[in-house]
């Protein structure tokens, strides 16, 4: 590239002019500038970019900019809104825009570049999913050989070169796009006359027209020619382009960027389930990785193009049933072991073994998985066929190039999983030396020649199955159209291998959770350390990178849980067991001094859990002396503080357990428990542990006695604080942190993100997510907009996936039998009948609700497998309330639902399969079409399958838009 830093002040260096346009509305105190690579527009340094001036032009307002560079210039840019000091604002979505100046250009020429502002939206069509996936063929379009033949006719004083370059991200192979218009060279609107592009490469369509000046402005449109659908016109009003020809300097070249071709909005449909939810016949007690290629099919069939799944890694933390709990990973590189198919290990597994893999077969074919004995059943097998063959696996080319991939994350997890095994523990901080992370110790651990050697590579030797097995599904997926859509988790265990390896990342004295919800009135406490985002920024975030590419070898979509948490995170004390004393972080606590100036000065009495003698005889009758006597202080009369060892939740449960007098409330333990935890919780300021002087409000302190007990004045200032802090104060902060982390996640990898925004949402976040191209989720029992009992899937906004429900919640069935009043409301509202409902969800409802959200405008239609099989009544044999994969209001919910119901057999029901696809066909979601099954190919004669098609379509086209050129 040419560096213009170098040339400035020379004269003898031939130079253009550059003018920029763009129409964009702004406010008071905004403006649009230029930042790219070269030192006329900045070398990517805002401050110094390209400011650009507006004007009105018709109803628009044009930003333009001047700049002279060398005619050889090449350039990336983008737009940027700022404020008056040049502060950014907003940042254009999508790829930098590349600029390449055609040949030919004289000296003194102008070329005028008029582009359109870039949303992320429009950049999601050339993620992975929608590129390789649902648009991909069996080979990409070729970029075609561009003539650059009309410099030659620049010369003439009364024509100009226009360019026309489009993207149409959603081009299947032996595709064409065209233009037409208003005059004779782009055919007067007629199609089989029209301006054929050339592919530039990626979604990129482009060609050179020479238009006289007299023809301007000009009216145009594209469209495309498609094998499957023929000639299609784009929508909406026509394009034009207006040229100032009476200015001192009018264009010679004009390059019109003209965005992305406007077509009817794409959506699709998908289906979700957890990995060990599957069931089908080949399966050992969970599902497996190999049975996603049947559940591949299954999505086909139903006109689906998406299987969504929870969090797939190793989470083997505890050796017990605790570790079905998806989100909490020992690491967020390793894959689980429990999704392994044993059987696909080797094509040669003794009979002995092929004899006890079919045993644990049967014995492990329960309703629901038991993930201790499948975990140990599968492991035992493994070891047993690595032992047969592990000197072939570990020599294999193969093996060899998975482990030169991995090895920064497998070594350390193959010594941890010794390490827990070795020291009966994954808390890493009872490792004795080993407890401190270190390269040096890792060698020695992982050396050949330790005597634990093969423990190490019979961990090395799993992770590289199911690495094979993933890969095979995901490529299988792929080739038939559909997305594998991962989950990354907001957390990890705070005993795993990430923090071992990497702790300074991690905030260890702390627990992660969220504040009261939908889910959970007394808030959630995961039990994750939070991120110490400072420390993560000083390598630009790399082990999020790391973790996004990871991901991305098998999926082409995910789905970022809590998204809400890379705004603020809800923090809470280690020693809290509950989810309801915390704070968010970061945010801007209330001080002292501010406290101070409206009044407020007992901080003590605020921050104390407010104690008095008739709140104990109220909350445990004749039980208050014993109760006070075991674990609180009288420290003035009537006045009582919890005891030293019974001061956290943490302390309170242990006491309850050891204390001598435990038989006096044995049998009313867990009320006594929620009693003691009512009193510590009894307060109206969190006291900040690492700054005295700092304070925020108890989540809902108004519910409190202790709020309830204070004076007018005191109330008054608080609620007006509180409201301050949970709602106002914060919300620029929340969008500085979002902006900070989000878009190095999405820029990590070529994969289509989508959020879960459910939850106490600021007002920041959704602004955030549509600047970001980020999809939002939409569960109608969970209405983000104020007011409403039930969401409206009808006036669900486009970047969101809508769902009748997800893991985290009821399903369809369970939920309707919930609450018979609930159910009442939502029939009479929603589904408009007065009638007194079914007393549980029959097909029909399921039919209603799973129409509602395929007919909804969202990107995403995506349901839950067991409301899809609620449609029929043969699925629902099965209890509703069994069908409920998680319970977020139980830390120790054991996740292990199974689908009653094999993938083999679900491939036979021709009867739901239609049911399924009728209902995604008549709300016009996009159908997975294999290339080749519906397309009469003919690869030699592409140019004349266009020009047929082309004008088979004319009639079509010009009856609509013969008159717009009058």
């Amino acid at each position: 590239m040419v560096n213009l830093g170098s040339y400035s002040g020379k004269k003898s260096l031939s130079t253009v002019t550059l003018l920029f346009k763009i129409p964009y509305y702004t406010q008071w105190g905004q403006s649009l500038l230029i930042s790219g690579s070269e030192a006329a527009l900045g070398s990517w340094n805002v401050k110094k970019g390209l400011v650009l001036s507006p004007f009105h032009q018709g109803n628009e307002l044009i930003w333009c900019g001047r700049t002279s560079v060398p005619i050889a210039f090449t350039c990336e840019y983008s737009y940027y809104l700022v404020d008056d000091d040049r502060n950014i604002l907003r940042w254009e979505g999508g790829k930098k825009r590349n600029l390449i100046l055609p040949e030919g250009l004289l000296e003194g020429e102008v070329v005028e570049i008029h582009d359109l502002w870039q949303n992320a939206s429009e950049a999601l069509f050339l993620r992975s999913a929608f590129k390789n996936v649902i648009f991909g063929g069996d080979k990409n379009l070729e970029a075609e050989t561009y003539s650059g033949a009309l410099q030659k006719n620049l010369e003439r004083k009364d024509s100009i070169v226009v360019q026309f370059v489009i993207s149409c991200p959603y081009l299947e192979v032996g595709s064409s796009v065209c233009v037409t218009g208003s005059v004779p060279q782009l055919g007067q609107w007629k199609a089989e006359d029209g301006l054929e592009l050339s592919h530039a490469g990626g979604s990129i369509w482009r060609a050179d027209c020479l238009m006289r000046k007299d023809d301007f402005p000009i009216k145009y449109k594209y469209f495309r020619v498609s094998k499957v659908q023929g000639a299609s016109l784009e929508v909406g009003p026509n394009r034009e382009l207006v040229v100032e020809l009476a200015s001192k300097s009018p264009p010679n070249y004009i390059i019109l960027s003209d965005g992305t071709f406007r077509e009817m909005p794409w959506r699709g449909a998908g289906v979700a389930i957890p990995m060990f939810s599957v069931r089908s016949n080949d399966d050992l007690g969970v599902g497996e990785f190999l049975d996603l290629k049947l559940l591949v099919d299954l999505a086909v069939d139903s006109g689906f193009h998406l299987v969504q799944l929870l969090p797939v890694n190793d989470t083997s933390v505890h050796g017990m049933w605790w570790d079905s709990y998806p989100y909490s990973s020992l690491s967020v590189f390793a894959l689980h072991p429990l999704y392994l198919r044993v059987q696909a290990l080797s094509e040669n597994i003794p009979e002995e073994i092929k004899q006890e893999i079919s045993r644990e077969k049967e014995r492990l074919n329960q309703k629901n998985v038991d993930y201790e004995a499948t975990m140990t059943a599968k492991l035992s097998i493994a070891k047993k066929v690595f032992n047969l063959e592990k000197d072939k696996i570990l020599d294999s080319s193969s093996f060899k190039k998975f482990f030169s991939e991995n090895e920064e994350w497998l070594k350390p997890y193959a010594a941890f999983c010794f390490l827990r095994d070795f020291f009966e523990t994954s808390d890493h901080t009872q490792w004795g030396r080993f407890s401190h992370f270190s390269k040096e110790k890792l060698e020695k651990l992982v050396s050949e020649d330790s005597l634990h050697y093969d423990v190490i590579c019979f961990h090395y030797y799993v992770q590289f199955h199911l690495h094979l097995q993933l890969s095979e599904a995901a490529a299988y997926a792929r080739k038939k159209k559909v997305v594998l859509k991962g989950d990354l988790p907001i957390g990890v265990d705070r005993n795993s291998v990430d923090t071992w390896v990497y702790p300074n990342l991690f905030r260890m004295n702390t627990s992660t959770g969220a504040p009261p919800d939908y889910f959970d009135k007394n808030g959630q406490n995961w039990g994750f350390p939070t991120y110490n985002w400072e420390e993560m920024s000083k390598d630009n975030y790399a082990w999020w990178r790391a973790r996004l590419s990871q991901m991305a070898k098998y999926f082409t979509a995910y789905r970022i849980d809590h998204i809400l948490g890379f705004f603020r995170i809800w923090e809470l004390p280690d020693h809290a067991v509950t989810g309801l004393l915390g704070k968010f972080r970061p945010s801007i606590a209330l001080s002292q001094e501010e406290l101070e100036r409206e009044g407020i000065w007992d901080f003590n009495r605020l921050s104390r859990p407010y104690i008095r003698q008739e709140i104990l005889q109220d909350k445990f009758g004749s039980l208050w002396t014993v109760i006070a006597a075991n674990f609180l202080n009288e420290y003035q009369k009537l006045c009582y503080e919890f005891k030293e060892d019974c001061n956290t939740e943490k302390k309170i449960i242990a006491k309850l357990k050891s204390s001598p007098e435990k038989l006096l409330w044995l049998e009313k333990e867990d009320k006594i428990r929620k009693d003691l935890f009512d009193l510590l919780q009894n307060i109206v300021l969190i006291r900040d542990p690492e700054d005295s002087r700092k304070f925020y409000p108890r989540f809902n302190l108004e519910d409190t006695s202790s709020f309830k007990d204070l004076d007018e004045h005191s109330k008054n200032v608080l609620k007006r604080l509180y409201y301050d802090y949970y709602f106002c104060r914060q919300e620029a902060l929340w969008r500085q942190n979002a902006l900070k982390t989000l878009p190095v996640l999405l820029n990590s990898s070529d994969m289509l993100a989508c959020g879960e925004d459910l939850g106490l949402i600021p007002s920041c976040v959704h602004p955030v997510m549509q600047e970001l191209g980020l999809i939002g989720l939409r569960i109608q029992r969970m209405p983000s907009e104020p007011g409403l009992e039930f969401g409206i899937p009808s006036q669900y906004s486009y970047m969101t996936v809508c769902a009748p429900s997800c893991h985290d919640c009821s399903t369809l069935r369970a939920w309707w039998e919930e609450d018979e009043e609930r159910s009442c409301r939502y029939y009479k509202t929603v589904v408009g009948c007065n009638d007194v409902p079914p007393s549980c969800c029959t097909p029909e409802i399921a039919y209603f609700i799973i129409q509602q959200h395929c007919q909804a405008p969202s990107m995403w239609a995506i349901f839950p497998l067991q409301d899809l099989l609620a449609l029929k009544e043969e699925y629902r044999s099965r209890p509703a309330v069994e069908e409920t994969i998680n319970d977020p209001t139980n830390p120790k919910h054991y996740w292990r639902y199974r689908v009653h119901v094999t993938l083999e057999s679900l491939l036979g029901d021709e009867d739901l399969k239609t049911t399924i696809k009728d209902l995604v066909r008549s709300s016009g979601r996009s159908f997975p079409v294999t290339v080749g099954s519906d397309v009469q190919e003919n690869q030699n004669d592409i140019a004349g399958l266009v020009k047929k098609q082309i004008k088979n379509e004319q009639e079509k086209i010009s009856m609509v838009h013969l008159n717009d050129h009058s």
